[in-house]
């Protein structure tokens, strides 16, 4: 599971390590334990988006439990009002993360979310819709802090042979999260448990997970009682291409973040436009397309669960083969630039949804052209997931010290894109039912996907940035100190996996 070093390593003057570790090892259970965690964070996520249809349709569940007269533009403001405090919390989640250990930023953001989860139908009752939205703009606040935190976590614990795989795994955790809730919450909410369940069993597994983590995890390998000597040092003196600036970070005080020098890097600025991309295309697919479907296509896939959890199954599945063939290159011996496995798998994950949204603008109505839609927004959603081993990745090849700091901002602006994206389709789409204008909503959004990738693949950068480490005394070299640090960080001899 574990890759070393090939020979070549030698040609470019970094060390080899003998050890690796154990094949299963504690930064593999680590690992896991996050994989859950964003599975428990995502469920609590999504649970009302599925719950508000029982919750305002008796008929649609158990008629047992309080139904709810909500129009839709008060189901509007309690969808929408995670987003409110989610996206605030993003770069403070980054920053005290690397502070004070992303191991407490995790537990606090899943247990309160959790613990909020469980007041909600209480909340729903007795206080009214507007109460709920205060509830749920509070979860997003915990909530905004546990993505950056985990990309702090990744960057102590995953070395960079198993940098690709591990991220890529560890964040398929939010779709399967997402899948489950998806899949059982119509059965749950018809059951004599009735609408309320789909808060109280994500809320109670969400507790017990968060006294697990907090019992079996550590915010870096040194804090850990159990890892072996040696599964700790592969770990601290992994980095790219066995560079410094990943080994022993936490013996070396940590330097006041480089502010300036993060928001002028112009690697990093491309980083943040990859993701808004990248997050304009995903959520415009997941929220317009049902209402393209229902409106043009005359099929109603919204209220479907199974249906509706199809896209996140295949993100699920896609990570596994995209991880795969990672690996399977790796194999064949042959030496890749860890900058070309990054625009590759970056290329997949955004120019496979682009060819997808540009079929769906010539989908017209026809029984046949409903299971092509569903296949392409299947296609679509799923071949996103390459992104995991491309942008998704990069926070962490740019700054290992400040992973968690970049992730916060890159996804606070990407999350922006989440609600400037809906509203831009409606200025588009003033006729549901016209399949012109969502034509023009496709193309525009298969070019948004098209530019992301392209200044990816143009401006992108794996090496560490200078701004990573403290400011030395060093004098420049003429002509600038960095070109030699970019010739042999992004030739490594490792294709990341």
């Amino acid at each position: 599971m574990v890759l070393g070093c090939l020979p070549c390593c030698n040609h470019n003057g970094y060390q080899q390590i003998g050890n690796t570790g154990p094949r299963f090892g504690v930064r593999h259970l680590q690992c896991v334990l996050v994989f859950f965690g964003l599975a428990v964070a995502y469920s609590l996520r999504v649970n009302l988006s599925v719950a508000i249809v029982a919750m305002t349709d008796r008929n649609a569940s158990n008629p047992d439990f309080p139904e709810f007269d909500w129009n839709e533009s008060t189901k509007s403001y309690l969808l929408s009002s995670f987003f409110w405090g989610y996206v605030v919390t993003q770069i403070p989640g980054g920053y005290l993360s690397a502070i004070y250990g992303a191991k407490y930023m995790l537990f606090y953001g899943v247990l309160i979310c959790s613990c909020l989860a469980l007041l909600t139908p209480f909340c729903a009752v007795s206080g009214g819709w507007k109460l709920v939205v205060v509830l749920r703009a509070v979860q997003g606040l915990c909530q905004g802090v546990i993505f950056p935190s985990t990309h702090t976590f990744l960057s102590k614990w995953a070395p960079a042979e198993e940098r690709g795989r591990l991220v890529g795994y560890t964040y398929s955790g939010s779709q399967f999260g997402t899948v489950v809730m998806l899949s059982v919450s119509g059965y749950i909410a018809s059951s004599s448990l009735g609408w309320p369940s789909t808060f109280y069993i994500p809320g109670c597994v969400g507790i017990v997970w968060s006294f697990v983590w907090l019992s079996l995890c550590s915010s870096t390998p040194a804090q850990h009682p159990t890892i072996t000597p040696n599964e700790r040092r592969f770990i601290e003196s992994s980095g790219q291409t066995r560079r410094p600036s990943d080994a022993g970070r936490e013996e070396q005080p940590r330097p006041p973040t480089p502010w300036w020098s993060i928001f002028t890097s112009v690697p990093f600025l491309v980083l943040v436009l990859a993701h808004c991309a990248s997050n304009w295309g995903f959520w415009t697919l997941l929220t317009e397309i049902p209402s393209f479907m229902k409106n043009v296509l005359g099929m109603d896939i919204k209220h479907n669960g199974p249906l509706s959890a199809l896209p996140y199954f295949a993100m699920i599945l896609l990570t596994c083969v995209f991880i795969w063939l990672s690996d399977a290159l790796k194999q064949r011996g042959t030496v890749i630039p860890l900058g070309f496995s990054r625009k590759f798998f970056n290329t997949l994950g955004m120019w496979l949804p682009m060819l997808a949204l540009i079929g769906l603008g010539y989908i017209t109505e026809g029984e046949a052209n409903v299971r092509l839609a569903i296949g392409l927004l299947t296609v679509a959603v799923g071949t996103n997931s390459a992104t995991y081993l491309g942008f998704h990745v990069n926070h962490i090849d740019l700054s290992p010290n400040y992973a968690g700091t970049l992730m916060g901002i890159t996804n606070c602006a990407a999350n922006f894109m989440s609600i400037l994206a809906p509203l831009i389709v409606g200025l588009i789409v003033w006729d549901e039912t016209n399949p012109a204008q969502w034509r023009i909503v496709f193309f525009f959004t298969a070019f948004v996907y098209f530019v992301g990738n392209l200044l990816f693949m143009l401006f992108g950068r794996t090496r560490v940035q200078p701004w990573n480490s403290r400011p030395t005394t060093r004098t420049p070299t003429p002509g600038g100190g960095g070109e030699r640090d970019e010739g042999t960080e992004t030739r490594g001899p490792l294709l990341d996996a």
